[in-house]
């Protein structure tokens, strides 16, 4: 078994708090612009000013992806297929059952977390069919994938972590603790050095260095 590399999470900027919503859910990156899940809406937002940008009036219950195109959004028992220019909803499959929390887009297809399920299922975009699971022992509240590498966020026991995770066991690699009290409410890659954490009812996005960034590549899926 694989010693897991653990250590504390660098939080190097924040967004908000932001006014005018309950809390950040899911996350997700489109070169530009932040998106969070914000209830009834979704939020674009500038990382280097920290100011909305943009609002879309849509369903926005947990995670969010971005596919190069589209926005995913996870809508209670539904993930919608979303327009970003219009806010228009495109179609829509159904979560896996037992719901969805986080969200992600790599190599065509979706990924997504189950939160008390504590699993990862590869997901059609086009009919929600389950291509493969992978199970994790913890809570799931965001995925990403960057690099090859599959990073899901966590929230159990009053505490929070980055994880990545190994795609084909559900093993855990490394860890980032967050700071205690510190909700990770969705998680998104920049594709660089930088992952976004929805921050839930602090109403936060943080920004948390990822560990030793140096543009590695390895086989798998790499993001959009």
């Amino acid at each position: 078994m694989t010693k897991t590399n653990r250590s504390a999470a660098e939080i190097i900027d924040e967004m908000g708090p932001f006014a005018d919503i309950d809390a950040v859910h899911g996350v997700s990156y489109d070169g530009r612009h932040v998106w969070f899940a914000a209830g009834d809406s979704l939020k674009a937002v500038d990382p280097a000013s920290g100011r909305i940008l943009r609002s879309i009036d849509a369903a926005a219950h947990a995670g969010t992806a971005f596919d190069g195109r589209h926005l995913f959004q996870v809508a209670e028992s539904r993930i919608h297929k979303i327009d970003p220019d219009t806010g228009e909803v495109l179609g829509w499959i159904p979560t896996p059952e037992g719901g969805a929390a986080g969200l992600a887009w790599a190599e065509g297809t979706l990924w997504v977390g189950q939160y008390r399920a504590r699993k990862i299922h590869q997901v059609d975009p086009e009919t929600g069919a389950i291509l493969r699971t992978i199970e994790t022992n913890r809570f799931v509240t965001g995925v990403t994938w960057v690099d090859a590498e599959l990073w899901h966020g966590t929230w159990e026991d009053e505490q929070s972590e980055l994880r990545r995770i190994d795609p084909h066991t559900g093993e855990v690699l490394e860890s980032l603790e967050m700071p205690p009290g510190t909700i990770v409410a969705g998680l998104e890659s920049d594709g660089g050095e930088r992952f976004f954490c929805g921050g839930g009812s602090s109403k936060k996005v943080r920004v948390v260095r990822r560990p030793r960034y140096a543009g590695q590549t390895a086989a798998g899926p790499t993001g959009k």
